[in-house]
Formats: structure tokens, C-alpha cells, sequence
């Protein structure tokens, strides 16, 4: 969850053609119905048509699909590509364990709380398989960067991570810091290697566990986060913790929509176990904070997340959007079915989303997944765990 103020650079008219593998038809969709050279427009289902690679003429056969029905489209098994398909996580994020952010340790049920086992339980059931588990670093690892962790902090993450794993699903563990430690940016980029040693060999053992860099840098020296992002990824592996994935993820919140033009340095992050995943973050609201229930447009899903597609696939990486919501609104509904169908679309470079967020203190939240009556969850729970894996 972020609060940027960065303006969309998608947010003016429409182009005259569509760019390689961006957005071309779909229903409620107004933008280009026709290609640059070499792509053509492709259905994927009734939201979105897509810019693939392809001839003039197959283009001019699809771009049809922007306005008319499905009945009148050729079947999806024609245009489809071999990049399409389920993603390979879908879940929801669970935050809590971050509250209270002004009061350290602070109080258990007063500033902060952990997540609700039998909500996660019901989300697992509906097919969801993956959950981001928000945590404080200064209460897993108080004081400094270099000390132990804290016991109690550390049993509850660990018994929410438990439940998760040991019921089929994956847990990211999100420490949802911002790039900060106390307030302050984190510049001790060796402190930041021991912090996560501590974290991994904790979590070491548990094959479903999933260690994500840090939440939303942002106002940061670049090559900082291309630091503190390696060396997190070499104090995991370092302390033993070779089979899990690990998500990085970028400046500027860490927004899918800035990517390529903000995080470029991150391509040359390595990992010798060869299971890194770039971790995006997008809203649809006018300024991409996550603070309103509106929603730009119903294109807006697909148009920021497109360049962060082309990103992936030209440097050979691959991505995940750790954090989508949109309001519970028709206009909001139809961007993010856009946008899955996107991700879907290209599954060859995104592996899966998370909606934010679930957790048992947030209330009427605008975007709350909280079953059984989070405002999301009754809103979107039908259309979202149709998409789970």
C-alpha cells in the first residue's frame, strides 16, 4: 500500500495504433483497435484484446473485437498464444502485523494484531494459493539491524506462516518498511544483509516460504535499492535458504507503472539459485496510491501495467503484481478484469497477483478482503477466485 503522487503517464488520448502487446479491444474498451508492424490484435476473452505478434492481415481480422460481441469473434482457441494462461500464484495480502507504526515494540491487540487463521482458512479453500504476510522489522529485529530477533514477534509470524504453509498454500514474508528503519532510510547496506540472514535462517527449513526484499522503496538513491536489494538476496542464500523464491522489488513504491523508467539498474540483480521475481505494485486511482475507491478508467488496469511487461520480457525476467485493488464500483470491476486478463495473457513473464489486502482490523477499508463482509471480499470474491489457480 503505498500513497505516491506520481501522474500516469498513460492518463492522455488514445495512440493512433496500439504499441507491441499492449491493450487493442475488449468490452468497455475505447483506445487503438489496430497494431504497430508486426503485431496484430489478438482476443484473449471478452475484456481484452491484446497486441501479439502476427501479420497485417490477422489484424485486420481481430480488430473487430474492440466493439462486437464474442459471438462474433473467432474462438479464443485461435488467437490465443502459447504466453496465455492462469497465473501461477493468486492471493491476497494479509496486514496487520505492520499497524501501530509510530509505537515500538507497541502493544499486541492494542497496536498491532496478527492475522486471522480462519479467514486466511476460507480464502485457501476458495483455490487462493498464495498470502503476503505484512510484519514490522523493528519488532522482529528491534534496536538494531544486527541483533536477534524477538522472540514473541517472532512465534506469532511464525505460527500465521505455519498455517498457511502447512495448508497448501505459500507465504511471502513482507516486511512492509518502505526502504525505512525507525523512520530512517536504510543506508547500512551490510546491516541490511544481517537482518535478513536472521530472517532466512528462521525460515529456512519451510519450502513454501517466499522472502520479499523489503515493501515500496521509494525516494531512494537508486543504486541503494540495487544494494540493499542484493544483498538481501545474498544474506538468504547465504544462511541456507536455497529452494525458496525470493521477490525484489524497486523505488518509487515500486510501481509497476514507473518501472522501466525507474528500476532499469534492477536487471542486473542476481541470484545463483535462479528464482528471483520482480515484485510490482499497481492501483488504478488518478494518482496510483491505493486512497480512492475511483477508478482512472476501465483501460487503466492494462495501460500501467504494459510497459512493465515489456520490461520483463526484454531483459528475460519475471514479475508479480504483489499489490492490486480497485474500488467496488462497474468501472473499477472492468479495469481489474482487464488487468488480469493481462497478466494472464502473459503468463510467460508475470507469475501471479495479490490483492490488497485482508487482515481482521480493517474495517468498512474501501479495499478490504476480509471474509466474510471485508467490502472487496463481498464485491470481488466471486470474480477474483475464478482466476486462482
Amino acid at each position: 500500500m503505498r500513497s505516491c503522487l506520481v501522474g500516469s503517464a498513460f492518463a492522455g488520448a488514445a495512440l493512433a495504433q496500439g504499441a507491441a502487446w499492449a491493450q487493442c479491444g475488449g468490452n468497455g474498451y475505447s483506445g487503438a483497435t489496430t497494431c504497430v508492424s508486426g503485431y496484430a490484435c489478438k482476443y484473449v476473452n471478452d475484456y481484452y484484446s491484446q497486441c501479439q505478434p502476427g501479420t497485417a492481415a490477422t489484424t485486420a481480422a481481430t480488430t473487430t473485437l474492440a466493439t462486437s460481441t464474442r459471438a462474433t469473434t473467432t474462438a479464443p482457441s485461435a488467437t490465443v498464444t502459447s504466453s496465455a494462461g492462469k497465473l501461477k500464484w493468486f492471493g491476497i495480502n494479509q496486514s496487520v502485523a505492520e499497524f501501530g507504526s509510530n509505537s515500538y515494540p507497541g502493544t499486541w491487540g492494542k497496536d498491532f494484531y496478527f492475522p486471522s487463521t480462519e479467514a486466511i482458512g476460507t480464502l485457501i479453500s476458495e483455490g487462493f494459493n498464495i498470502f503476503r504476510v505484512a510484519f514490522s522489522m523493528e519488532r522482529l529485529v528491534p534496536d538494531k539491524l544486527t541483533n536477534a530477533a524477538a522472540d514473541a514477534y517472532l512465534r506469532n509470524l511464525t505460527a500465521t506462516v505455519n498455517y498457511i504453509t502447512e495448508n497448501g498454500a505459500q507465504a511471502i514474508l513482507d516486511p512492509h518498511n518502505f526502504g525505512r528503519y525507525y523512520g530512517n532510510i536504510i543506508t547500512d547496506v551490510d546491516g541490511f544483509g544481517a537482518f535478513w540472514k536472521t530472517v532466512a535462517t528462521a525460515f529456512k527449513s519451510n519450502a513454501n516460504v517466499i522472502f520479499d526484499t523489503n515493501n515500496e522503496y521509494h525516494d531512494m538513491d537508486q543504486t541503494l535499492v540495487l544494494n540493499l536489494n542484493q544483498a538481501a538476496i545474498d544474506a538468504i542464500r547465504g544462511a541456507g535458504a536455497t529452494t525458496q523464491y525470493i521477490f525484489a522489488e524497486g523505488n518509487s513504491y515500486s510501481g509497476a507503472w514507473t518501472w522501466n523508467t525507474t528500476n532499469g539498474n534492477l536487471a542486473a540483480l542476481t541470484d545463483p539459485q535462479g528464482k528471483l521475481v520482480y515484485e510490482m505494485h499497481q492501483y488504478l486511482d488518478s494518482d496510483g496510491s491505493g486512497t480512492s475507491e475511483n477508478c482512472v478508467s476501465t483501460e487503466i488496469g492494462v495501460q500501467r501495467v504494459v510497459g512493465a511487461t515489456e520490461w520483463l520480457r526484454e531483459n528475460g525476467k519475471q514479475g508479480i503484481i504483489g499489490e492490486f485493488a480497485g474500488g467496488a464500483n462497474a468501472q473499477c470491476q472492468t479495469a481489474i478484469e482487464g488487468l488480469i486478463a493481462h497478466l494472464e495473457a502473459n503468463s510467460d513473464v508475470w507469475q501471479g497477483a495479490l490483492w490488497w489486502a485482508g487482515g481482521p482490523w480493517w474495517g468498512d477499508y474501501i479495499y478490504s478482503f476480509e471474509p466474510p463482509s471485508g467490502t472487496a471480499y463481498k464485491y470481488y470474491d466471486s470474480l477474483l477466485k475464478a482466476h486462482a489457480p
